[in-house]
């Protein structure tokens, strides 16, 4: 008995079993997470924390929850900690073409328009907003570039926004494994796709350049150069976020929008919002928003 009492207590810590985690400690967390990326943790989500919390903790060889949060908060060193645990805790998995239904309002309904409606040459202004690691953001500058074949006096740009760096630069990279493709129509993967590897491709360096990659923390859109967009496509984000926050986040969104500008949302994300610049758009199981005209707008 003895000896194996003291075989346990030579046991490197990353081998032990993962601590519990009090109210106290838990709360504090969940604060600095919604204080500095308005993201809301619930209580059913605190294995969620521990987890990836104890991951990176592991690998800094801090054996305690408190030491390793004094180390977040330390100065330089504690916010490129913060970076690399915001990276962890914020979901990534994702794939290309994945809401079918809001890029067919695009593509079959909000381009048409603009293109019989906008004087030429026109560049269309884009934005995804949590891209993650890419796919949404260019999914979008593929429908985009392919439906312009057709149009060659209409340009546009991609801005892909995200709170992680790490997520970010897996965007910049454009390398992604096979299955992540899956749902893109077979022209288009062609077009824009080329093979790395038996499971991996990456996107055309053509398609690369029109989609740029920034980090943007919602809790400041204000304070980011960010411009006036004519399409924004933020899914699959506000659920993090309170009610409250999340109608703000929305409402800033909206004046980010060009008139005639459209906002697409994640489906049943957003309950009882509404903006007096913006009319909902009717379309199958899609939540979008149209930004009111300009009637000085000049029409071709």
């Amino acid at each position: 008995m003895a000896i194996r009492e003291q075989v346990h207590s030579q046991t490197p810590w990353q081998y032990t079993e993962v601590p519990d985690m009090d109210d106290v400690l838990f709360q504090q967390w969940v604060e600095l997470l919604e204080l500095r990326t308005g993201i809301a943790l619930p209580e059913s989500r605190r294995t969620f924390l521990i987890m990836n919390l104890v991951s990176r903790m592991r690998e800094v060889a801090i054996d305690n929850y408190q030491s390793y949060f004094d180390l977040i908060m330390n100065g330089s060193s504690g916010q490129v900690e913060w970076e690399i645990l915001v990276d962890r805790l914020t979901v990534h998995e994702t794939r290309f073409y994945r809401d079918e239904y809001s890029l067919d309002l695009i593509r079959n309904k909000y381009l048409p328009e603009l293109t019989s409606t906008k004087a030429k040459p026109y560049t269309v202004h884009t934005w995804s907003v949590g891209c993650a690691t890419g796919e949404e953001p260019y999914s979008l500058a593929m429908l985009l570039d392919f439906y312009f074949l057709n149009h060659p006096e209409f340009y546009y740009g991609v801005t892909a926004s995200d709170v992680s760096r790490a997520a970010l630069q897996t965007g910049r990279d454009a390398i992604y494994h096979q299955r992540r493709v899956k749902n893109v129509p077979e022209e288009i993967a062609n077009n824009y796709f080329e093979k790395v590897d038996n499971e991996h491709v990456q996107v055309r360096p053509s398609l690369k350049q029109k989609v740029c990659f920034t980090q943007i923390n919602l809790l400041g859109i204000t304070q980011q150069p960010i411009g006036q967009m004519d399409i924004i496509l933020c899914q699959n984000v506000l659920i993090y976020f309170k009610r409250e926050l999340r109608n703000q986040i929305l409402d800033q969104l909206a004046m980010c929008l060009k008139p005639g500008g459209i906002l697409l949302l994640g489906a049943g994300e957003v309950f009882g919002w509404s903006h007096p610049e913006l009319s909902q758009i009717d379309y199958q199981s899609t939540l979008a928003f149209q930004r009111h005209a300009d009637n000085d707008e000049v029409k071709e």
